[in-house]
């Protein structure tokens, strides 16, 4: 008599019977949880990787943007140098006459008013214009025959304003009503 059981020794299994496709599937399961085991070891290198990637790019930035802030006047300073180089000069003179000293300070804050330009700065110089509070800073009233109530007579020190955002207001008299 022969032994079919396959929990006893010696026993056959057959292709078609439970215990061989049972030892096939956890094979085929073993194969599988490898295969997944080596695709999460991909996928958590490659997420160190794209941590350490985004961390040495927000490194690089920091220290781009500090740059940028260390260097953001270089432009402006450079194109103020001649500036510099004219008060400098017109300080060396000695003696000369009131009229030259004059020019060359003429001379000296045009090349700084072309310099402030440049970098987006522009005067606020009101004369005749209607008061804006905006941009303008009454001090006083004054008569002004022939002029139009809340008209700027006179300008007292000018107003600045940087690419439209004000700066320094114009300080102004206004003509009463």
């Amino acid at each position: 008599m022969q032994n079919n059981d396959p929990q006893s020794p010696g026993g056959a299994q057959e292709p078609g019977q439970p215990g061989a496709s049972t030892a096939s599937e956890l094979d085929s399961l073993q194969a599988r949880v490898a295969e997944l085991e080596a695709s999460n070891a991909e996928l958590r290198e490659t997420v160190l990787r794209e941590r350490a990637e985004i961390e040495n790019q927000r490194r690089r930035l920091h220290r781009d943007l500090e740059q940028a802030r260390r260097f953001a006047n270089e432009k402006l300073l450079n194109e103020l140098l001649p500036v510099y180089d004219g008060l400098e000069s017109g300080l060396a003179v000695e003696g000369g006459d009131v009229a030259s000293m004059r020019e060359g300070i003429g001379l000296t804050l045009k090349s700084l008013l072309k310099v402030a330009e440049n970098n987006g700065m522009a005067q606020i110089d009101p004369l005749g214009q209607p008061l804006d509070p905006e941009r303008h800073h009454a001090v006083s009233m004054v008569e002004a025959p022939g002029v139009a109530p809340g008209t700027v007579v006179s300008v007292l020190q000018k107003g600045y304003v940087l690419n439209d955002r004000l700066l320094r207001p114009a300080l102004v008299s206004v003509a009463k009503d």
